[in-house]
């Protein structure tokens, strides 16, 4: 175990006694220390350049809230990558992203993928990946079911007590 990670657990088994912490958030917080700051992301959407896509961050949506994330359209069906290194940390279905991927990695930052037509075979929780490993494919599941085929991308940094939505564009050189 590194330095690092072996202070970060440190650090959480106190905040757990004294209460800062709960204990679910406990295996977030000791994985999260494997991973460093923010490097630039890989665009997580096969062949789709910087340039064709546009921010879709705090956009307004229903129910009074704002988009965190952006919307990054292409063809039903096209490759899914993982922008960053890291882990599978879930996969599974939820009512606004339909069908999601999140992988926790660089940041130390929750990536959340939605709206996937379909998961890349082979993965499972805690499966390494690098960037650019296949996650899905481009659908419009969940509350997207209406609208044309994208990808919902979020980045949400971990913290100590909550993780916070952060703008992915700048992090993928969208203007």
């Amino acid at each position: 175990m590194s330095r690092r990670a072996w202070l970060v657990s440190l650090s959480c088994v106190v905040c757990l006694l004294v209460g800062a912490v709960s204990l679910p958030r406990m295996p977030l917080l000791i994985h999260a220390a494997r991973y460093g700051r923010p490097r630039a992301l890989k665009m997580p959407v096969s062949g789709l350049q910087p340039r064709e896509a546009r921010s879709s961050w705090h956009a307004p949506r229903s129910g009074g809230r704002k988009h965190e994330g952006i919307d990054l359209f292409a063809k039903q069906g096209t490759t899914v990558v993982s922008a960053t290194r890291g882990e599978i940390w879930r996969i599974g279905r939820d009512k606004l992203g339909g069908n999601v991927v999140t992988v926790l990695g660089d940041g130390p930052a929750l990536y959340y993928y939605a709206h996937l037509d379909d998961w890349e075979d082979g993965l499972f929780v805690g499966r390494r990946v690098e960037k650019g490993t296949p996650l899905g494919f481009v659908g419009n599941t969940g509350n997207a079911r209406t609208t044309p085929s994208h990808l919902h991308f979020g980045v949400y940094r971990v913290g100590w007590w909550r993780s916070r939505a952060v703008d992915p564009a700048p992090l993928l050189g969208i203007r």
